[in-house]
This record gives C-alpha cells, structure tokens and sequence, in this order.
C-alpha cells in the first residue's frame, strides 16, 4: 500500500478518461473488490480534493482517525465480499471498506490470500489479482497496472477489519527508467511529457 499512497495525483496528469469514466456513479464494490481499474479510481480524485463534491456522492467525510486514510460514511450501505458496510476510505491508490469484523484471518482465508504479517497485534495479508501491460497514450511508454487486493487490521481502528484493492501503475520493472525513449533519429513526443 505504501508505494501507492502519493499516486493517485499523478494518475489524474497521464490516464486521459472519457466522460463516461467522469460522469458515471462510482461501483465502490468493483473498486474495493479489484473487479475495477486506475482509470475509474482516478474518475474519483475530484471528490477525495473537493468535501463538496464527495457529499454530492452521498459521503460524509468523517474526522482522520489514521494519518494515511481519508474516511467517509455512506449514505447507502455497500455489499463487499458478503459483509455489509457504509464506512469507506481512500490511501493513496487503495480504495478500502471498513467491516465490522474483529478478526480480519477468516476472511483473508476465504479470499484465498497470502500472509503478510500476522502477530496477535498486527495481520496484514494479500494477493496480485491482476498484472496487465498497457501503453500510456500521452508518452508511448508501457507501463504494467496491477491490482492487488488486501486484508488486514490496523491499531487506530479495533475491531474492524480493513478489505480493499491497491490499484498502482509501474514501469516494467525489468526496463531502465529511460526504456521509451525514441530510437536515434525519430522526433521526441510533441508534448514532451514525463510520467511521474
């Protein structure tokens, strides 16, 4: 989750959305549940920068009772994997549900997950659900966007457990940082862009 938390912003500069993306009510299920992509969590960045916007949604914004979450209250409960919630919130590429279990090591076991951490104080598990190249439009680079999907507990929240999907957007890692670069004697980018 931490290589994803600064990431969102720089989505909103390199993924060009269409209005359908923008326009459309976000599928918080899919997204939590990684049957979503970074396109339709960057649709939502408008609503993380804007209180205003949120509420449009229908969330409330809740006080940060953990320095690396933005919380919201539901106006509608969600179903995700079978448990019922209206307590969501956002770190960085991580769209997460809060659920009413004291016990995140059953559901992590039902997901089919792999362990992480798992102390009496801290369990933290997870899974790549999905691996895809892609090529970003603005710069000809490839680029790999994963999801991967999360369980875990975290101290600032006793008796919940925290389920949710990182969505992130790497160069290949096997490639050096300079990979789309043009050959010799091709003209540059008209834009001249670099991804973050």
């Amino acid at each position: 989750m931490l290589r994803t938390l600064l990431f969102v912003p720089t989505l909103v500069l390199i993924l060009p959305l269409s209005a359908a993306a923008q326009d459309a009510r976000p599928d918080l299920p899919a997204l939590i549940e990684c049957r979503s992509d970074i396109a339709r969590l960057t649709a939502l960045a408008p609503a993380l920068e804007d209180p205003l916007k949120a509420v449009a949604l229908g969330w409330q914004p809740l006080p940060q009772a953990n320095m690396f979450m933005t919380e919201y209250r539901l106006a509608r409960p969600i179903r995700v994997f079978g448990h019922d919630t209206d307590h969501i919130a956002f770190s960085g590429g991580s769209v997460i549900a809060l659920l009413d279990l004291p016990d995140p090591r059953p559901l992590a076991k039902q997901l089919a997950l792999e362990t992480a951490i798992d102390t009496p104080a801290k369990a933290m598990f997870g899974k790549e659900l999905r691996s895809e190249e892609i090529r970003d439009t603005a710069t000809g680079k490839l680029l790999i966007e994963s999801a991967v999907l999360n369980v875990s507990n975290v101290a600032s929240h006793p008796g919940k457990t925290l389920v949710g999907c990182s969505y992130s957007l790497d160069l290949p890692e096997e490639a050096p940082a300079d990979e789309a670069a043009p050959p010799a004697g091709t003209a540059p980018p008209a834009s001249g862009a670099q991804p973050g």
